[in-house]
């Protein structure tokens, strides 16, 4: 299962974000750097609001939501790369998930120590950066030098590797993120770029950690909030992402209340959600994920695929039987199927599609196989 790393530097709310989206107390979180050892690791619901709709079309017994795992990485500091902060630890950390969540703090509050002894953000996400990138150019260096008497020797892919680390090490001295460089690579090159396993090439988000009396002034005008809209505007600058508002404190308070009464309390903060849902699902699709639908009275159920799966591939994710027995899918779009009120109108009505084993899944696609084994 692909992993999403939850890192940042020391007090900024990484735990507090973990307990929140995985609806426990399992990361212990206190006002001191290292609080954070050995990494956590949970499973995260995706919410998924189509579900309940399918449900109550369907009348199903149960529902079953799709998940992800997020690992809390402990803090790192200045110097990780040197090993620092017990740094050359927690960047093996995350040289193992697949991509990364960047905590932000966007608060300020004298009872919750900085390290830096100052709230600034960009500050922040600079540091972390830097270690990355720190770590992937010694990693690099390493690795022309270990090719080079191959290369010499004519073995094409020593050759082709030194060939994209010389492009690459300019570019990581110049402080920016390996994966910056892919727009500029050819196909091939991006794929053995993969190979090198990049710490600043995974694919990052930031989340913008606020205060609770600050959460929907945030939500609402991100622009008008002075911590976070410097960090949008950093992201998708510097690492084509994306930034989301968010308050772990709120949602960590949330997990032993009862749902309609946190519905209501959210409610009278002036928002739907503490921006959490949103970053789950923002994650799921950094992952390269996307959600197919299948529903009846048993049960409604989100199958999770990666994008660009076809047919029988999303068939074998139910049982491998499907795929290996594929003979087509009926498949109606969850929209279209709202719209019609039941298969049988969406049917009538032209929506429901039979598709072959060249389609490939469209997130929400509520779909039903026809196999043979």
């Amino acid at each position: 299962m692909l992993q999403a790393g939850i890192v940042g530097l020391p007090n900024v709310g990484k735990s507090t974000l973990f307990n929140a989206v995985t609806r426990t107390r399992k990361a212990q979180a206190a006002n001191y750097p290292f609080c954070t050892i050995d990494p956590n690791v949970g499973m995260v619901t995706v919410p998924d609001s189509r579900l309940d709709v399918l449900s109550e079309m369907s009348k199903s017994e149960k529902i079953v939501p799709t998940v992800i795992e997020f690992v809390d990485i402990a803090g790192l500091v200045k110097g990780a790369s040197e090993g620092a902060g017990l740094g050359n630890q927690f960047l093996a950390n995350i040289r193992e998930v697949d991509a990364i969540v960047q905590v932000v703090r966007c608060f300020d509050n004298d009872d919750i120590i900085h390290e830096l002894g100052s709230v600034d953000p960009l500050r922040d996400i600079e540091i972390i950066n830097s270690e990355l990138i720190l770590a992937d150019i010694t990693a690099m260096e390493k690795r022309r030098t270990s090719r080079e008497r191959k290369a010499r020797g004519g073995d094409k892919e020593s050759k082709e590797e030194i060939a994209l680390i010389d492009k690459l090490l300019p570019h990581l001295y110049e402080g920016t993120p390996a994966i910056m460089l892919e727009e500029s690579l050819s196909d091939d090159e991006v794929k053995l770029l993969k190979t090198f396993c990049l710490l600043s090439g995974k694919k990052s988000i930031f989340a913008c950690n606020v205060n609770e009396d600050e959460l929907a002034q945030a939500i609402n005008d991100p622009e008008g909030h002075p911590y976070v809209s410097r960090v949008r505007q950093y992201a998708a600058e510097h690492h084509n992402a994306e930034a989301i508002v968010i308050s772990a404190r709120i949602e960590e308070e949330l997990i032993d209340i009862d749902p309609e009464e946190a519905k209501e309390y959210l409610l009278d903060l002036g928002v739907r959600d503490s921006g959490v849902s949103d970053l789950i699902r923002a994650v799921y699709h950094l992952l390269g994920l996307r959600t197919y639908l299948t529903t009846g009275v048993k049960e409604t159920r989100a199958w999770t695929i990666p994008a660009g799966a076809k047919a029988p591939q999303a068939a074998g994710v139910i049982h491998t039987d499907f795929e290996r027995g594929f003979i087509a899918a009926e498949i109606v779009a969850f929209d279209d199927l709202v719209a019609c009120g039941s298969k049988v109108h969406a049917k009538e009505q032209g929506k429901l599609r039979i598709e072959g084993k060249e389609y490939v899944v469209q997130d929400g696609d509520v779909i039903e196989f026809r196999f043979n084994v």
